[in-house]
């Protein structure tokens, strides 16, 4: 064995194969987009979650679809194209009303009908800009998932604030760190929960 063979073989077993997370990304086909207003997220908010992922040791095995999010008066959204054995994220203009709560949220992690949803509103969604404080839209609601916060409702007050804390303080360790030990070991607690729960 030669000693640059030494060396890749030492690195191969130290770098954890990476986790993979099935992921079905819809674009939400009731919304009049104009090229304008997806192309920050193609361009910098979805390459640099799929890279601080990806450094961290998770992969996803992405899909993609078009279908509408139908948003009747009084009743809650009705959305299409989704996979039950899968992440589903949805990429619309802005959040639901019934889901926003008039927040103007960046995002939101749900549970719609036993299906797992991270909503991300392009129209105000944004990459990484302050440390623990502005983290980017897709990374966040994507942890909110693999941390398994998507089987619990959401807490209010200061539980809630913590909870959101402790998502950007994970999202920050992925960025700056490239630290992701942690979020891969929850990452495959989350399989294994969504491969019993979709088989139901």
């Amino acid at each position: 064995m030669t000693r640059r063979q030494f060396f890749f073989a030492a690195a191969a077993a130290v770098t954890p194969r990476p986790v993979r997370v099935p992921l079905h990304v819809i674009t939400d086909s009731a919304v009049p987009w104009k090229p304008h207003q997806a192309e920050p997220f193609w361009r910098h908010i979805w390459p640099e979650t799929i890279g601080d992922f990806g450094r961290c040791g998770i992969a996803f095995d992405t899909s993609y679809t078009n279908a509408p999010i139908e948003r009747p008066a009084n009743c809650e959204p009705i959305v299409a194209g989704l996979e039950r054995r899968a992440i589903n994220l949805v990429l619309t203009d802005r959040v639901p009303m019934q889901w926003d709560e008039g927040r103007a949220l960046c995002g939101v992690t749900l549970r719609y009908r036993s299906y797992h949803l991270c909503v991300i509103a392009l129209a105000r969604a944004h990459r990484f800009q302050v440390p623990l404080l502005s983290v980017n839209t897709c990374t966040h609601e994507l942890l909110h998932v693999l941390l398994l916060d998507v089987f619990e409702e959401r807490p209010g007050g200061l539980a809630g604030q913590a909870r959101e804390f402790r998502i950007d303080w994970y999202a920050t360790r992925m960025w700056l760190l490239h630290d992701g030990a942690a979020i891969r070991a929850m990452a495959r607690n989350y399989l294994d929960r969504l491969s019993r729960t979709a088989g139901n």
